[in-house]
């Protein structure tokens, strides 16, 4: 993907298959991160409290990446393992067909804004 404006733009320029999930994604994370900023650094679009990127999605190929502060990921690994998903020290992957649950995002969102002056 070539580099993009903003979260409208990155998502217009994602595969068709994942757009209202990438859609789905940004609103409940502008929900649950009400006070953050939203921005793109590195070609992802994210959101980021005083200066510091707490939550960011992406599209691959074939999967979504959703990602947070390492501390977020660690305090919430029993439900991502119970939706099914692995994580990495930052984020989660899943498949379009299979997304993380809307309030497996909102706890890591939550979480991850919690970290922001850690």
């Amino acid at each position: 993907m070539a580099t993009v404006p903003d979260h409208d733009s990155y998502i217009a320029a994602a595969p068709e298959a994942f757009r209202p999930v990438l859609e789905h994604l940004r609103d409940l994370l502008r929900e649950a991160l009400p006070d953050a900023e939203e921005m793109v650094a590195y070609n992802m679009p994210g959101f980021r409290i005083r200066g510091k990127v707490v939550a960011s999605y992406a599209a691959f190929s074939k999967k979504i990446g959703v990602y947070f502060l390492a501390p977020a990921i660690s305090e919430h690994a029993e439900e991502i393992a119970e939706a099914g998903l692995t994580a990495s020290k930052t984020g989660v992957t899943f498949p379009p067909n299979k997304p993380l649950p809307d309030h497996v995002v909102a706890q890591l969102a939550s979480a991850s804004s919690r970290h922001v002056d850690d």
